[in-house]
This record gives C-alpha cells, structure tokens and sequence, in this order.
C-alpha cells in the first residue's frame, strides 16, 4: 500500500498566516487581540501636546458607539465608515508625562490599552503688557462666549485632509510657550495657539471648512481677546482667532477651506498686531503642527 503524502487543508496556512499577521499587528501598532472589538492607537507614543486618533473595530452594524474614556474623562466617537469609529484624545503640556490607560467599551466588551505619553520641553516667555489695548482678563461676556463655543461638539465632520496655514506672517511664538506676565509666571498656562506676524490688514484665512460659531468684538466686552471668530470643524475639533482688525463672516455662515473670513489687527490684550489661531480639540488645546502637515482625520 502506498502512502500519500498528507496535505494540510488549504485554509489552516491561511488562518495561521492570517492569525501571525494579527500578532505582529498586535505589537506593532496597538492593535486588540479581541475579533469583536479591535482598537488602534494613532500615534501610539504620543508627546505632551498630541492629538491621539482612537480607531475601532466592531462587529455591531446599529447601536451606540463604543465609549473612549482615559483617566475617567470620557471622549465621543464617531462613526466614520460601517462598524468603524474614531474617537480623539486631546493631550496638552499641563498633563503628567507617564503611562495611561485608554478604555474602550463596545460590543459588550471592553479593551484596556496603554499609552505612554511622553515628556516635551516648552520654552518660556516674558510679556509686558499695559491697559491700552485691553486687560489681560477677559470680561464675564467674553468668558462666557469662548468657553460655551470651545464645548461645541457637532456630530458632522466638515474638514478633509490638512489644515491650511491660517497667514502667510512670520511664526513668532509657537504652540505650548510657558509665560511671565509683567514679571509673573503664569501658573497652569500655556500658550494655546499659534502666533502669526501677519501685518494689520493682511488676510486670515479658514484653515479647513467648517460652520462660524462665534463671533466676537471689542464692542461687546471681548477686551482680551480683542474681535475674535470661532470657527467650528465639527466632531470636537474648532479653531479661534484673536486680535482681528476685520470680520467678515457672521454666526451661522458656512465656510471653505482657504475662504478669507478676516483680518490681522492688534484688538485686545496684545504688544502688537499679529494673528492668534488655535485649535482645539473636545475643549482643549492642541499642538496644530500635526493637524498642518499631517493631516488627522
């Protein structure tokens, strides 16, 4: 009798191709181990100031999303495709560099990840300022305005792609600059934007698309933050500018992407005309640099 030599069916190579494959992904980008709920972590070592992407994987097709939540606080997310979601967790210089852990819930499981956030360095700065442009406290109205605008999270996303730079001036200070005010050090501040040296006049421009959400002016009270437009990108994520000379969009107004929506001014409480953009992300401030010439989706 001739024995014939065995022949593994052709589907066990695969699963164990298929399973290896799902290993190393496990490893190498932060992927769960779980077939019904699978996270990922974009980027998986992220600095102070990041935005981190949370992507999931479900097997449910209707219901409510999966929860994110880090540290107790909880973040939304949003459905970008059939059974795939992506929440965003904002990181700013004021957090403790150390290892934390991301729950994800869905599906009627949960996957614990951990992310090491890392350290990073900001610079200081000094800043004199006197009473003639502003205060260097924004009035009860402007408080308000800013901080009701900055909690706004629409579930549509408006953006695609990288955020366009807002003015062609000069970088002058940067994301995450710790300060001295008149001599002081500004305890649990940071700098949460970006500083263009744009000259009085020169156009600012949306950075992406997206619905004007607010609009603010010396006239009302904004004394700090002098005429100011709150741009909204939708999913959390919204833009502010500050100092403006010239508003030409009103509340409600949808914009493009690199639509002119005003002009560089020296209102409020500032040392001399320049653009003040920052981005925001589920109420916090974040580094924009990889938002420019990244792009996060």
């Amino acid at each position: 009798m001739v024995m014939r030599p065995f022949k593994l069916p052709f589907k066990l190579p695969l699963l164990i191709c298929l399973s290896l494959l799902s290993a190393i992904a496990a490893v190498m980008f932060g992927v769960s181990k779980a077939d019904a709920l699978q996270v990922m972590l974009k980027p998986n070592t992220p600095m102070l100031g990041d935005t981190v992407s949370v992507w999931i994987a479900t097997n449910q097709t209707t219901g409510a999303a999966p929860t994110v939540s880090v540290d107790r606080k909880q973040f939304p997310a949003f459905a970008m495709s059939p059974n795939r979601w992506r929440a965003f967790i904002p990181t700013t210089p004021l957090d403790k560099a150390e290892l934390k852990q991301v729950v994800v819930t869905g599906d009627g499981l949960q996957q614990t990840l951990a992310m090491q956030l890392g350290d990073r360095e900001f610079p200081t700065q000094s800043i004199w300022l006197n009473d003639s442009g502003g205060g260097s406290e924004p009035t009860d109205y402007e408080w308000d305005k800013v901080s009701a605008f900055k909690k706004i999270v629409s579930p549509q996303k408006f953006w695609s792609g990288a955020f366009l730079r807002p003015n062609d001036g000069e970088i002058t200070t940067g994301f995450g600059v710790r300060r001295y005010y008149n001599g002081e050090f500004a305890n649990d501040y940071y700098h949460r934007g970006v500083d263009y040296a744009g000259g009085t006049g020169s156009p600012v421009i949306a950075p992406a698309s997206g619905y004007i959400r607010l609009v603010g002016t010396v006239a009302q009270g904004f004394l700090l933050h002098g005429n100011t437009i709150g741009l909204d990108h939708g999913q959390g994520v919204e833009s502010i500018f500050l100092h403006l000379s010239k508003i030409y969009v009103k509340e409600g107004d949808f914009v493009k992407a690199g639509q002119v929506i005003g002009a560089v001014g020296a209102t409020g409480a500032v040392t001399g005309p320049h653009l003040h953009w920052g981005l925001y992300v589920n109420g916090e401030a974040i580094d924009p640099v990889a938002w420019r010439y990244e792009g996060v989706e």
